[in-house]
Parts: structure tokens; C-alpha cells; sequence
């Protein structure tokens, strides 16, 4: 993965969820991606991101999005 990519991968990682649908939206009305298929998450993944969403200390970013935008000069 280029490290721009890895760049915008760590930026959305740590962003709120509000302010990820923002960017979601801004790619859907930039980009033409009527290709992009919807896959419902297999077990596991549920269990991760309900792990994540209910405070699971092992899932949290160990990185703040504070700390994430001054790293990629973004603040």
C-alpha cells in the first residue's frame, strides 16, 4: 500500500463516526463507484467491531485523532 493510502487508512481509523460518513459521502460524490459491492460482515468481523463499539480496550486506537492530524500536518 502506498504510504498516502496508509496515510488516509490512519486518518479515517481514528476519525469519529460522523466524520467518516463526511468522507464516505465526499468519495461517493467525487468518484464514479457504482461498482462497489456491499458485503455484510462474517461473524468474526461483528464481533470485532461490536468489541471496538462497546469500549473493548483491545480494539480502541492507540493513537487520538488530536495526535493522528498534527502527525500528517493536519491541524
Amino acid at each position: 500500500m502506498s504510504s498516502i493510502k496508509e496515510r488516509i487508512f490512519g486518518a479515517v481509523t481514528v476519525m469519529s463516526e460522523e466524520d467518516a460518513q463526511k468522507v464516505w459521502d465526499l468519495i461517493l460524490s467525487t468518484f464514479a463507484l457504482d461498482n462497489i459491492e456491499q458485503v455484510v460482515p462474517d461473524p468474526d468481523e461483528q464481533a470485532i467491531m461490536n468489541a471496538y463499539k462497546n469500549g473493548d480496550p483491545d480494539y480502541q486506537p492507540s493513537v487520538s485523532q488530536e495526535d493522528l492530524l498534527k502527525e500528517l500536518n493536519l491541524e
